[in-house]
Parts: C-alpha cells; sequence; structure tokens
C-alpha cells in the first residue's frame, strides 16, 4: 500500500492572505474576523485571507492593508489569477464574524459588518458563495484546503476563544493608536 502524500501547512494570522497552486492546508483562528477562502475548482487552486475590518486601508494605514476588507479581498483575488486561477471559476467560502462581545448589539459589533462587506464585495465581482458559517459567539479554526476546496471547521474552546479575543483587541488598540498620532480623530471600540 502506497504511503499517503501530506499536505503542507500554512497559517495566516490578522491581515495576512495566502494562496497556492499545490496542495496546502491553510489554517486560522477566527473570532470577529472573517475569512474568506477562494477556490478555483477547475484549476484546483485556492486561497484565503483573514481580514480585521470592512473597508480600505488609506496611506497611513498601508503597513498591513490585509487587515482591511477591499484590500484583502483584493490581494487574493489578484494572487490566485497571477497562479494561474480565473476570476469566472472563483466560489467562495466564508467564515467567522461573530460577536465575540454578546453584550454589545448585533449592529455596533464587527463582525457582522465584516460579513455583510464580504457579501456585498462578492456579489459586485460575481463570486458565488457556496458555504457560509457566520455569525454567533463562537470562535473556530479553520482548516482549508487549496487543491480540493473542503473546508473543516472546529469550534474552539474558551481559554482559546479569550487568546483571540486579546489578540483581536490588541490590534484594534494599535490601529487606534496610529490613527491617534496622524489625525485628530477620537476612537471608539
Amino acid at each position: 500500500m502506497a504511503a499517503a502524500k501530506t499536505k503542507k501547512n500554512r497559517r495566516i494570522g490578522i491581515g495576512e492572505c495566502y494562496a497556492s497552486a499545490s496542495p496546502v492546508v491553510i489554517t486560522t483562528l477566527l473570532g470577529s474576523c472573517v475569512a474568506v477562502c477562494l477556490w478555483d475548482p477547475v484549476r484546483k487552486i485556492g486561497g484565503m485571507n483573514h481580514i480585521l475590518l470592512p473597508g480600505r486601508a488609506d496611506l497611513k494605514h498601508f503597513n498591513l492593508p490585509a487587515r482591511f476588507g477591499v484590500n484583502a479581498m483584493e490581494q487574493l483575488i489578484n494572487d490566485l489569477i497571477r497562479l494561474g486561477g480565473r476570476k469566472k471559476n472563483l466560489v467562495a467560502k466564508i467564515f467567522g464574524g461573530s460577536n465575540i462581545y454578546p453584550a454589545l448589539r448585533e449592529n455596533l459589533a464587527t463582525g457582522p459588518r465584516i460579513v455583510a462587506f464580504v457579501k456585498e464585495f462578492l456579489s459586485l465581482e460575481s463570486i458565488e458563495i457556496i458555504r457560509e458559517n457566520t455569525g454567533g459567539n463562537d470562535t473556530r479554526v479553520i482548516y482549508f484546503h487549496t487543491d480540493t476546496g473542503e473546508v473543516f471547521l472546529r469550534r474552539t474552546v474558551s481559554s482559546m476563544a479569550a487568546r483571540l479575543v486579546a489578540r483581536e483587541n490588541e490590534m484594534l488598540e494599535k490601529l487606534a493608536a496610529e490613527v491617534a498620532k496622524l489625525a485628530d480623530i477620537e476612537w471608539f471600540h
């Protein structure tokens, strides 16, 4: 019996994006952030991003532009096309967007706003969403197989969720500090 070939693993974090034309399992941990898995089923090419905020990075916030929705989506689509994928073939699976602060009203929570942004962006780009697991109050670990398009999801335990919330808060505080240095803007989070 032939030994099964193992796939390479690639972990991405907040504001990162990764795409591959060879078999890779891309993993990320999500709370209020959203991960979009794009896959070209004809070419067997896939990629994932990890979005922290909806919208677009401006010139003052370009150190990690993929933290912002428009930049992360454009980067992922461009990376897939550079690898030989075809935009017309792309399908999407979206995950995350939890309201990890249940005391915060749903319309003020970041997660649902990112999900709404991603859905609108994909609709405008004519990319079909074929699977979705978003919202709620759970954190998730996503495992995306770039060659098959399969995604495995694992709900996380509370200690892992607390670490993720702390990491997302730290990232938001860094963004607030950057904004405060550049302009006289009052930051709410």
